[in-house]
């Protein structure tokens, strides 16, 4: 395998990257899960350019997904040749989806990989990576009924070493990229998750971003108490105040109310059972 690297990547990452691709060269062919994140993307730039399976991408356009995620993917598609097809992931048909409970995210992915077997037969990859495994992920539960695999976590690779090789392929618009999970992760749990939800918070983190295009971490989110503002770092005044004066308007227009601007907590709107606050809300599946 010859790899063309802008930057050299450390000989333990290289040996990685030709494990993984020894792996997904094993199938004829494959589908990639793209969700227009850091790590489904760069799985599609590696395989596409060096595997030697017969590789294409479907990404599950949805409302739980930021208009920019589709922007990349476009973007990237023309500029790499990807072969790519873009589905309706339709899983705010799903009840148990919008009903928010803790393992939401396995409705979500079921519905995603199956909706992703109606347009493939070939093997569907995921861009999970070993710092995923240490999270809980019902979303992985629904990837192993359907047989999902997923090439990094098959060559031992992290997050950091994803960003490493973004860097290396000198992919400028992914090295750089923060993590962005989708937009229902920004709805406190047990809160029903709408359409109308997903818009306004996918609104709100790009009215935030573009006051504050310097802060990497933004997150939108929907309490019991109203709207909370987190940020990786809180701008000082006038920014601070200006950035509350934008948000307060634009939550008004929508007849919600910010209650807060904070500093970003990863996962803060997800309430496990061990988290008190579980005992404050009522969860129904629907069977």
């Amino acid at each position: 395998m010859s790899v063309q690297i802008i930057k050299p990547m450390p000989e333990g990452l290289l040996i990685k990257l030709q494990n993984l691709l020894a792996f997904v060269d094993q199938f004829p062919a494959a589908v990639v899960a793209l969700s227009g994140g850091v790590d489904s993307m760069l799985l599609t730039y590696i395989l596409h350019r060096y595997s030697s399976t017969q590789v294409s991408a479907i990404h599950a356009a949805s409302p739980a997904v930021p208009e920019s995620a589709l922007e990349r993917i476009n973007q990237y598609k023309q500029a790499h040749n990807w072969r790519l097809t873009i589905i309706d992931a339709q899983e705010l048909a799903n009840p148990n989806y919008q009903n928010n409970p803790v393992n939401r995210c396995y409705f979500c992915k079921s519905s995603l990989y199956q909706r992703i077997q109606t347009h493939s037969s070939d093997v569907i990859f995921s861009g999970t990576n070993m710092d995923d495994l240490g999270d809980y992920r019902p979303g992985l539960a629904a990837a192993d009924e359907n047989h999902v695999r997923h090439p990094f976590v098959e060559a031992n690779i992290t997050k950091s070493e994803i960003y490493l090789l973004a860097e290396s392929f000198g992919l400028t618009g992914l090295q750089s990229l923060p993590a962005q999970p989708c937009l229902a992760s920004r709805i406190e749990t047990g809160i029903k998750v709408t359409a109308d939800d997903l818009v306004f918070i996918d609104a709100t983190e790009t009215l935030v971003r573009d006051i504050l295009p310097e802060v990497s971490d933004i997150r939108c989110r929907i309490t019991q108490k109203g709207v909370v503002i987190e940020l990786a770092e809180l701008p000082q005044e006038p920014e601070l105040s200006n950035l509350i004066r934008q948000v307060t308007a634009a939550c008004l227009s929508q007849r919600r109310v910010l209650t807060e601007v904070r500093k970003y907590q990863k996962g803060s709107a997800f309430l496990h059972p061990s988290n008190h606050l579980w005992n404050q809300i009522k969860i129904k599946q629907v069977s």
